[in-house]
């Protein structure tokens, strides 16, 4: 088992007030991230579940025991860092089982626990290697590995990927995806990066200034965002905003619009404009437009498509796909 659930957890250093009341249930199994601007909350409370720092407020259970007042290696969990945190002078092996050893684990079943997370994750022939001999990757993994062996009831993630490259950032992504399936544990997972977020995560919880904005499964979050921020946090590129009034749309403060929601033509459209920058990905053309009536705009396009700065163009967007927002900022349904 490996539900947690939070409830008016607040955290303050001085007069500042970090998390400003957070309630939220983690279902067993469940593979959970946090997402948010630097500053937003995120890795505090990820600290305060595996008790690196106390709340000032609030309640904190693991399997519905209150677990405010329990020591970190006592509450059933196991945490992977962003800087891996392995010992310099112990072979893999030795750093994945030294948590069992410091326990007083029995030397035997350390070893069938090593063997069995190191089989998981590929790293059977690095097992007497130290971390300086491995790549960025590997020693992740062996971090990884060390939380396995654990068996813990949360595993909770630190921005593990932001030390690594583009390419084993995806790879690595994939081990943890894979992970996840086999072990059916319950996973925590802090990242600034909304890809990470939106093709690893069950449930995805964003937050801003302390506050949780919205929870729910990454289409969720997509398709149905609850306020501005959201909206523009979510999505890649960032959703286009244009001032309703401008469209002469009533009932609506201001009008969301997705770039990969657009369609542009040379002929005729919605909105005419002057492209200022084109980006070509090979998949995906990405048009940054500036029209007198929407203003700055963005188009996703798929494939290759051929504009250049200065050309005219006009912008239509997809009737069926806008996202109306009132004057607190709120999604109107």
């Amino acid at each position: 088992m490996g539900s947690l659930q939070l409830k008016s957890v607040r955290k303050s250093f001085g007069p500042v007030d970090v998390l400003k009341g957070i309630d939220l249930d983690v279902k067993d199994g469940e593979f959970v991230i946090f997402v948010g601007p630097s500053g937003c909350g995120k890795s505090t409370l990820l600290r305060i579940i595996a008790g690196l720092e106390d709340a000032t407020t609030g309640n904190i259970l693991i399997d519905g025991a209150e677990v405010g007042v329990v020591p970190p290696a006592r509450r059933g969990i196991a945490m992977v860092f962003q800087s891996y945190a392995l010992y310099p002078h112990l072979s893999v092996k030795d750093n994945m089982g030294l948590g069992l050893k410091q326990a007083g684990t029995p030397k035997a079943e350390i070893d069938q626990r090593v063997t069995k997370a190191s089989g998981m994750l590929s790293l059977d022939s690095y097992l007497a290697r130290r971390p300086a001999e491995l790549s960025g990757g590997q020693r992740q993994r062996v971090a990884i590995g060390r939380a396995i062996v654990r068996e813990p009831k949360l595993f909770l993630f630190d921005e593990p990927l932001s030390n690594l490259d583009a390419a084993l950032r995806v790879n690595t992504r994939l081990e943890i995806a894979r992970l996840h399936r086999e072990l059916k544990a319950t996973m925590i997972y802090v990242t600034h990066d909304q890809v990470e977020a939106m093709t690893l995560a069950d449930k995805i919880v964003v937050l801003d200034g302390g506050v949780i904005q919205q929870v729910g499964s990454p289409m969720e979050l997509y398709n149905r965002p609850a306020n501005l921020f959201v909206a523009g946090f979510i999505g890649s590129p960032a959703m286009n905003f244009v001032d309703a009034a401008r469209l002469g749309i009533d009932g609506a403060k201001t009008i969301g619009i997705r770039p990969e929601h657009m369609t542009l033509s040379r002929d005729s459209g919605e909105w005419q404009g002057k492209v200022v920058h084109v980006e070509h990905l090979g998949a995906d053309t990405i048009v940054y437009l500036e029209s007198e009536k929407a203003g700055l705009l963005t188009a996703r396009l798929f494939g290759e498509h051929h504009y250049a700065p200065d050309d005219l163009v006009y912008a239509t967007p997809n009737a069926g796909q806008l996202h109306r927002f009132d004057d607190a900022g709120s999604a109107m349904r």
